[in-house]
């Protein structure tokens, strides 16, 4: 995936040096600092039973989905629970990507992200030497289908990462093609429609670490954005929480359910779903003495896929909220500038008649 994304530093070697000030490239303006929602008691994330959802029982399957449909409606993300990926694989992946952090930076190198590439370790979505830097580390590759992977990357892992990450891609596409099956269901559109307006779909990975830091307060993990992609599935690594989502302009902190994914819509999914499901703006904090990792896998329509609203949900009375746009030149425009919002997918939103004169 092409990118004009600059080379930064690695932040977990920076806090090798013994730290007791941030580096002015990492501190926010006030504007952009952790502000929290002061709500109490804190909304937590709605939680979707998945083995309810494969029920023959009517009964209980029904009032799940209902569940799930307002889950997407008004949270864009929910957790899963149930989700039938087995402990131990998910116990191999977390262990995988701790010991790829734990690499030598030599080791870590010779993944580095090549100039104008996304994929590999490294940093994305930086444009220029003026903007702030998210306090994290990532590693990014596509790992399915296997003909799409970097030579130098996939293939390179360390045993038994490798292996272990092999099955959890296939298992994870499994289970996102369940996923927006049931969200077809939901939005009573006939699966078909939905699998074929994803053509060949492609998934990927990012491992992101976020060392300590010394002022939590003055920086972000990882800037407020939406997944440009379709589905993410998202894999908590430790026990250290810090990720974030904005619900009715509040910051949420999200607690992570033991043995649950936290699942969330990417604007793909929002283009398709004609943005009943839209995709929600959320941000990573860091923590002031333990390194957080997450591992998040994007489940996405494939290169060759034209995005465009499911023809059932435009009528009408609901015209198409989106422009038809391909998969690569979504790519382009999402990949090109600094990861802000949703400003990329709202420059994509078709101004009806009756929005230009409200």
């Amino acid at each position: 995936m092409e990118t004009k994304s600059l080379i930064v530093p690695s932040v977990q070697e920076i806090v090798k040096e013994p730290l007791t000030r941030v580096p002015e490239r990492y501190i926010r303006p006030h504007h952009d600092r952790p502000i929290l929602s002061t709500i109490t008691p804190l909304p937590q994330l709605p939680v979707i039973d998945l083995s309810i959802l494969m029920s023959q029982d009517l009964n209980l399957k029904e009032p799940e989905l209902h569940k799930l449909h307002s889950a997407c409606k008004e949270w864009g993300f929910f957790q899963l629970i149930n989700h039938g990926v087995s402990t131990s694989l998910v116990e191999n992946v977390k262990i995988g990507a701790k010991e790829f952090y734990n690499l030598p930076i030599e080791e870590k190198l010779k993944f580095s992200q090549k100039e104008g590439d996304v994929e590999g370790y490294g940093q994305a979505f930086v444009m220029s030497e003026e903007q702030k830097l998210d306090w994290a580390d990532m590693f990014f590759l596509v790992t399915l289908p296997p003909n799409k992977r970097k030579p130098h990357l996939f293939p390179k892992l360390p045993l038994p990462f490798r292996d272990h990450l092999e099955t959890y891609s296939e298992v994870l596409k499994n289970l996102a093609i369940q996923i927006i099956d049931i969200m077809a269901n939901a939005l009573k559109v006939d699966t078909k429609e939905i699998r074929e307006l994803f053509g060949e779909a492609t998934q990927s990975t990012r491992i992101n670490y976020y060392p300590p830091c010394p002022q939590p307060e003055l920086v972000i993990g990882l800037n407020s954005h939406s997944d440009g992609g379709g589905l993410t599935i998202l894999l908590q690594g430790n026990e250290v929480e810090g990720l974030q989502i904005k619900k009715d302009g509040f910051w949420i902190p999200v607690k992570p359910l033991p043995n649950a994914f936290i699942i969330n819509l990417g604007d793909m999914l929002e283009i398709l779903t004609n943005g009943i499901y839209p995709s929600i703006e959320h941000r990573a904090m860091v923590d002031l003495n333990k390194e957080r990792i997450s591992i998040a896998t994007f489940y996405s329509p494939g290169w060759e896929a034209i995005l465009r609203p499911a023809s059932t949900l435009v009528t009408p009375k609901t015209p198409a909220l989106f422009k038809t746009i391909s998969v690569k030149e979504f790519y382009m425009g999402y990949l090109g500038g600094e990861l802000s919002g949703k400003s990329y997918l709202d420059s994509l939103r078709i101004q009806n008649e009756d929005q230009k004169h409200s």
